[in-house]
């Protein structure tokens, strides 16, 4: 593990990696980033693996036997998918033992075009799981409205998961309420509360996106003193709501009977203004039992030039929610902010997914097969 990494995880980050292909998993890349670089969980979603299907000979052979059994587009989608995912589990699953099943995790998600239907998500999860079958896999699904139904279903049942596409703090208490809510059910069916884990993935740099967008646009100078302020102050005052939910009785009573925390995961942390500091949503975001995962960009940029220099959240709860006031004042709705990414995020998944499904059904037919489109 590189100096940066090492003193990201003694401050109690989990630095895991938001990327996957088949290309890296058979170069052996996966490996080399967990044994020499401390990489201890990787997430994934539908435009990196059209990204990675898309491009070079690696998926051809799989994509060929899946033609000649006439596979149509959306299983053939999830059967390559679960293929890479269950291999990046193999790797990461002594990661996963010498943690104490805390870390060694890899996530693979619903289709998100079902995040509005909370039956068929949790169908979908319980069928990722299944196909799956690795005890160090996160299904990860949406945090929308219909969502949350399906979050505290799949817990119940057992099954791990990773909450996305967090944006508002009154979305994420609803999510806090929701894991609760299913290791509450957990316990009473009798499960083993320490084999069911949970992650709350608060995006971050989108936040910042949209904000400035808008404060751009009001052209003020209090407007402009307040650009690349919002994502931080979001997420800062995430970890509070995270910190008083762990304090309360709910959450103390299934600690007692083994639950696991569901820790915070400070996901898009890919800086898009080019501005700001390439490492400002790692370093600005330290602190005990979180999770932070990168593009590998990102991680580079961390491994090069990152100065972590210990918590910088905990000092930062008055602050961030001045910035929130502040920015209410200026002219840019908070509410109207989270909510637009919320509905945004879930349509770029959607549509993600979508293009992946293009690349496939592309693939089927070069393979010689007109499957159905799924």
């Amino acid at each position: 593990m590189t100096d940066t990494l090492e003193r990201l995880a003694d401050e109690g980050v989990a630095p895991w990696l938001d990327d996957l292909s088949r290309e890296r998993l058979a170069g052996g890349w996966l490996s080399r980033l967990v044994s020499q670089q401390g990489v201890v969980g990787i997430t994934s979603n539908p435009t990196i693996f059209d990204r990675a299907i898309g491009s070079g000979p690696h998926y051809d052979a799989q994509i060929a036997d899946l033609a000649r059994r006439g596979v149509g587009v959306a299983e053939a989608a999830r059967l390559m998918t679960a293929y890479d995912v269950r291999w990046a589990c193999d790797i990461l699953r002594g990661v996963h033992e010498t943690s104490g099943g805390v870390d060694g995790r890899v996530s693979i998600e619903v289709d998100p075009r079902l995040a509005h239907d909370t039956g068929a998500t949790l169908a979908e999860a319980r069928g990722l799981w299944w196909l799956v079958d690795r005890p160090n896999l996160f299904v990860k699904i949406p945090a929308t409205r219909e969502g949350l139904g399906a979050i505290s279903a799949a817990l119940a049942e057992g099954i791990s998961v990773n909450v996305t596409l967090i944006f508002s703090l009154d979305r994420y208490d609803q999510v806090i309420g929701a894991f609760l809510d299913g290791m509450e059910e957990a316990h009473t069916a009798g499960r083993d509360l320490s084999s069911i884990a949970s992650v709350a993935s608060f995006f971050v740099s989108r936040v910042d996106t949209e904000t400035d967008n808008r404060l751009d646009k009001l052209g003020s100078s209090q407007a402009q003193a307040l650009r690349g302020r919002a994502a931080l102050a979001n997420a800062r005052l995430a970890y509070e709501h995270f910190e008083r939910a762990r304090a309360g009785d709910r959450w103390q009573a299934l600690e007692a009977a083994g639950m696991r925390p569901q820790r915070p995961l400070w996901a898009s942390t890919g800086v898009k203004d080019p501005s700001f500091d390439d490492t400002r949503y790692v370093a600005g975001l330290v602190a005990p039992d979180v999770v932070n995962t990168m593009p590998e960009a990102t991680l580079r940029a961390v491994e090069d030039h990152g100065e972590i220099t210990g918590d910088t959240v905990h000092s930062t709860y008055a602050e961030s929610q001045q910035i929130l006031d502040d920015l209410d004042v200026a002219g840019v709705s908070y509410h109207d902010v989270v909510t637009t990414l919320e509905d945004e995020g879930v349509r770029k998944f959607a549509d993600s997914w979508s293009d992946l499904f293009r690349t496939l059904e592309k693939e089927l037919r070069a393979a010689g097969t007109h499957g159905p489109s799924g």
